[in-house]
């Protein structure tokens, strides 16, 4: 007898998971979407998709309590989201996740160095995480320091890493400048997309098989809406 009870709740439980989410009602728990059910477009997707819900005010209801009881015992983050440390840019509100949904690794001027290389590497290698996003943000303190080469104690030598992306914005503008400080701040999610690509070779074999994809993008602190630089 207990067999057959326990056999009637497998067969339950899983013809729930393969039950489709009606519009409007939370989406499954952390720990459902299992890396080999997403691949790298439809994870992108899943992002676009939870930041429209955002923008436009429609966020899912989500029990966050009964996602800290589902996750306990592991995770399975879709993807693994590189940004800046900013307030105004918290990713898993401005992408309307829950928890267990996505790794979030946030430095000031969304920098990339061999911590987050290497995190990216776990995310990716070892817990199966199916995208990487190197998300800047609009009016960045850190950009905006760089450009102005603020000196102020280990601050300095973090600003230095934008570096680059100001020699490849063009000629020397002030932070002052919104147009020039959006032109560095692409600029510098596009060499942070290129330090991963160069600097892991884990993640470059992972992402020239299509195993992961790799993609970078800039959220609006005056819209909330995040434009995908693959757009």
């Amino acid at each position: 007898m207990t067999r057959r009870i326990l056999s009637l709740f497998a067969v339950a439980a899983v013809l729930i998971l393969a039950a489709p989410v009606a519009p409007g009602q939370a989406p499954a728990p952390p720990g459902e979407h299992a890396p080999s059910l997403v691949t790298p477009k439809a994870a992108l997707e899943k992002l676009k998709e939870g930041n429209a819900r955002f923008v436009e005010g429609k966020r899912l209801p989500r029990d966050l309590r009964g996602q800290v009881a589902a996750t306990a015992a592991g995770q399975h983050p879709f993807a693994a989201i590189v940004s800046c440390m900013d307030s105004r840019a918290p990713v898993e509100l401005v992408f309307d996740q829950g928890i267990g949904d996505v790794f979030s690794l946030r430095v000031a001027g969304n920098v990339v160095d061999p911590n987050f290389l290497g995190s990216l590497e776990y995310a990716a290698k070892v817990v199966g995480s199916r995208l990487l996003v190197v998300l800047g943000h609009t009016q960045c303190g850190a950009v905006k320091g760089a450009i102005d080469d603020v000196k102020l104690g280990n601050l300095t030598g973090l600003l230095a890493e934008i570096a680059p992306a100001i020699a490849a914005s063009g000629p020397k503008g002030t932070s002052k400048d919104e147009a020039y400080v959006n032109r560095v701040t692409e600029q510098n999610v596009i060499f942070a997309m290129k330090e991963i690509r160069e600097k892991s070779p884990i993640l470059r074999e992972m992402i020239d098989s299509g195993t992961v994809g790799l993609v970078g993008g800039v959220y609006s602190v005056e819209t909330g809406r995040v434009r995908f630089l693959v757009d």
